[in-house]
């Protein structure tokens, strides 16, 4: 063993060869402190996240080309989607609360600076994401709710509109009026009944080729929700994490259940000892399902409803993984934005 090989590299080297594991542009190499960390060849341009994202992360590549800050761009990209009212989802138009009332949240992390923001049940202001920047960037704080989060937004010349559209209001009338069978609405026929197992959200990762790493999620949460419910999307750790010396992750799905694991945390934290980004999400879907209780889980002791992981390293290697089959959206210099399969912890629905 020459000296450049200390032992700590020589065993976990060792280690992930017995494991048989392949981390595409990682080297095999180890700094004197531990744990075992994997660190990056190189890097290149590559913006990972939710399939509703698929223009998002075109739009991140093409601003981090040119030469946009990483945070902008997955800010930027993740705009579009806000400010879309055909997406039910996150900002204008996101399916509101259980009194028709839309609350947003999000989060960020820049990982050069090592900065986070975030906002929770902010009214009136279509782009959350903005506004998490803007606590990330003009404060020591990280986190601002409801008053004064909307507060907070206005006195940087934010307009205070109705995120309702007359699609999402027609959704909520109809959920409202078949509520329960002993109440005092009457029930309106419906091919396709909103439920309240309705969520989305849309989480965005990226890397530059310097190897600067951003990450966001923006949510209008769980349709019908109590208000004032926060689910995982403004809670940095569990929504979205970014760690600009190994990767960044992020979530969409039933928010209790991620921030349960602290799963954006934990995915990343799965990269630095040496897993591939899909292999990082499938270990942190496991730990979900094992801290998930019994009365969420069927017969088969399978999840009742979906998670799903989307994760970049520093290399600009990105993957995803859901409990369940589901798409992703995914971007690099090389093959362009494209929807791909996740992979999925159980088979079916």
């Amino acid at each position: 063993m020459s000296d450049s090989v200390n032992r700590r590299t020589f065993l976990g080297t060792a280690a992930l060869a017995a494991a048989g594991t392949t981390i595409p542009g990682l080297l095999a190499a180890s700094p004197p402190e531990a744990p075992w960390v994997a660190r990056p060849q190189a890097s290149k341009f590559a913006a990972v996240g939710s399939a509703n994202g698929i223009i998002s992360v075109r739009n991140a590549v093409e601003l981090m080309q040119r030469g946009r800050d990483t945070l902008d761009a997955a800010v930027e990209g993740v705009k579009i989607v806000e400010l879309d009212p055909a997406d039910d989802s996150v900002g204008y138009g996101g399916l509101p609360n259980e009194n028709g009332v839309v609350q947003l949240d999000a989060s960020c992390m820049h990982g050069p600076s090592k900065r986070a923001g975030a906002v929770a049940a902010l009214e009136g202001i279509k782009t959350p994401s903005e506004v998490a920047r803007l606590i990330l960037r003009y404060t020591n704080h990280i986190l601002l709710v409801g008053e004064g989060a909307k507060k907070f937004a206005l006195s940087y010349g934010f307009k205070e509109e109705d995120l309702l559209t007359p699609a999402s209001r027609e959704k909520w009338l109809r959920w409202r009026a078949n509520r329960g069978s002993g109440d005092s609405w009457v029930d309106v026929p419906d091919k396709q009944p909103i439920g309240m197992e309705h969520t989305g959200t849309i989480n965005l990762n990226v890397v530059n080729a310097k190897g600067e790493i951003s990450s966001v999620t923006t949510t209008s949460g769980l349709a019908w929700k109590i208000a004032g419910r926060a689910g995982d999307s403004p809670i940095v750790g569990a929504g979205q994490y970014t760690d600009n010396e190994i990767g960044a992750a992020g979530s969409t799905g039933l928010g209790e259940a991620n921030i349960m694991v602290c799963g954006g945390f934990l995915t990343v934290e799965h990269m630095r000892q040496g897993m591939a980004p899909t292999d990082a999400c499938l270990a942190t879907l496991r730990r979900v399902v094992a801290m998930t209780p019994p009365r969420l889980l069927d017969e088969r002791g399978r999840p009742r409803y979906q998670l799903q992981f989307y994760a970049v390293n520093k290399a600009g290697v990105y993957g995803c993984a859901a409990l369940f089959p589901t798409k992703y959206a995914a971007c690099d210099a090389t093959n362009g934005a494209r929807t791909l399969d996740g992979a999925a912890l159980f088979p079916g629905n």
